[in-house]
Order: C-alpha cells, then sequence, then structure tokens
C-alpha cells in the first residue's frame, strides 16, 4: 500500500519561503496570485494490508517525526 503524505504550515503561521516564492512570482510578471504557502509531500511504500492498520501506524509516524504537529498539519491519503 502506498501511503501519501501532505504536511503543510497550520493557518496563522508565518510562511517566509512562500512569501519568496509569491514575491518571485510577482517580479516575473505572473498576476493573481493572491498568497503562496509552501509544504512538503512524503510517498512512501508500505507492506500494510489493513487500511485501517496502515492508517494507524502513519499518523503515529507523522506525530513522532514527520511533521510538527505544533506548527504544522498532516493529511494522509492511502492508495491501494
Amino acid at each position: 500500500m502506498k501511503a501519501i503524505i501532505n504536511v503543510s504550515l497550520k493557518a496563522g503561521v508565518l510562511d517566509s519561503q512562500g512569501k519568496a516564492v509569491h514575491h518571485a512570482l510577482d517580479s516575473l510578471n505572473f498576476e493573481g496570485v493572491e498568497d503562496v504557502r509552501v509544504g512538503k509531500q512524503i510517498i512512501m511504500q508500505t507492506s500494510h494490508t489493513d487500511e485501517d492498520k496502515a492508517r494507524e501506524e502513519i499518523t503515529q509516524m507523522c506525530e513522532d517525526l514527520l511533521a510538527n504537529t505544533v506548527i504544522e498539519d498532516y493529511e494522509i491519503e492511502l492508495v491501494k
């Protein structure tokens, strides 16, 4: 089973990298971009066949290591 984990800063947390990208897009004359937030995506292959157990273990991985839950949110997508 494949797990796709998207990690992003929580609303209200300053995203300096997103601001830099937004400024660069403005400098390149791209119009209509109102806000940019930069996150990370983690893709992992697991040997799990039970979706509930996979989600439980991957949630624990996110809580312990993959996301800083003080300032970041995460979403888990499982693909068979």
